[in-house]
């Protein structure tokens, strides 16, 4: 098997009437075997990638390629046998059925394959004691630790032996006890014919993979020093949705920031002159640019790191800019 290969993967929807792009032109590889973790705070992406792995979400544009297969391009039944044959996901909040045992929520996967129990059963045994819990299987949710849930969650997405398994915060609801054991599993489950993908925020994961991807990445900037810009009439400073690292003065001339609207207009938001800060949220807080920046006449700005700007604004109020 190939592994897994992203490339120019963009994610584009309507919110509100406004244009939200939580993935813009994301490449990323991970080989056969890898772990690949996928870091960063809420509302970076993460989900968003792992839904489009898993076909559930198709992508505005870009490719993805999981073995042979190019997920972007598949419809009908042929996207219906990927999600079933190719993909395992475990969820964050385990989504177990909690009126059935543990070796039941195992074999729901199979039989909605049309599997039947005489080969599903056994499969589901199987894959219990594979993730330590095959003295369990007779256990309800209810009656189970977190962490068990959790593998019980893992042994059934490995139901249909997939090429490629996707968490989605699976520590999320776990102590540090529980943790220790749910990584070390899927640790163990990357390994030659699978790639796992793991959506987190916790970093402790970060020890354990073979590939980190950060979608919120701090540029090292920081060690930058404040800088002049000029700009001509018209142009574009920053684009809604893009990374932004600098916060920004306006010195003469104006800046326009506006938002994209999902029927192709733009929303006017201010009109900045001389004196006016902004850009400040998305340095401040890890996340894309909530709003698009262009100059009106030519414009001198300053553009400054975010720990410049603090000492310069140690009162720095994140409710005053879109953007």
């Amino acid at each position: 098997m190939r592994g897994l290969e992203v490339r120019d993967l963009t994610v584009e929807y309507n919110s509100g009437g406004y244009v939200v792009r939580p993935l813009d032109r994301l490449s990323l590889d991970a080989s056969d075997g890898q772990l690949v973790v996928l870091l960063g705070p809420s509302g970076c992406g993460k989900t968003t990638l792992l839904s489009c792995l898993a076909g559930l979400l198709t992508p505005s544009s870009g490719s993805i390629r999981v073995g042979d297969v190019e997920v972007e391009k598949l419809r009908g039944g042929e996207l219906a046998s990927y999600r079933q044959q190719h993909v395992g996901v475990v969820f964050q909040a385990f989504n177990l059925i909690p009126s059935l045992s543990a070796r039941e929520n195992v074999v729901v996967p199979m039989t909605l394959a049309g599997i039947g129990r005489r080969s599903a059963v056994p499969r589901a045994v199987e894959l219990l004691d594979q993730v330590g819990l095959g003295d369990r299987a007779q256990h309800r949710p209810g009656a189970m630790s977190g962490g068990q849930q959790q593998r019980v969650a893992i042994a059934r997405a490995l139901a249909h032996d997939p090429p490629l398994v996707l968490a989605d915060e699976p520590t999320a609801h776990l102590d540090h006890v529980q943790v220790e054991g749910v990584l070390q599993l899927i640790r163990r489950l990357a390994s030659p014919g699978r790639t796992v993908v793991v959506a987190t925020h916790d970093d402790r994961i970060t020890n354990l993979a073979d590939h980190v991807v950060n979608l919120a990445p701090r540029s090292g900037g920081e060690d930058r020093e404040p800088e002049e810009v000029t700009l001509a009439d018209g142009e574009l400073l920053f684009r809604q949705g893009d990374r932004g690292e600098l916060v920004y003065v306006v010195q003469s001339g104006s800046v326009r920031i506006y938002r994209e609207l999902a029927d192709g207009g733009e929303e006017e938001l201010d009109l900045l002159r001389p004196g006016r800060y902004f850009g400040e949220l998305a340095p401040l807080l890890l996340l894309p640019r909530s709003a698009s920046a262009r100059a009106v006449g030519e414009t001198e700005l300053i553009a400054y790191p975010l720990h410049h700007f603090r000492l310069l604004h140690p009162g720095l109020s994140v409710a005053r800019d879109p953007s």
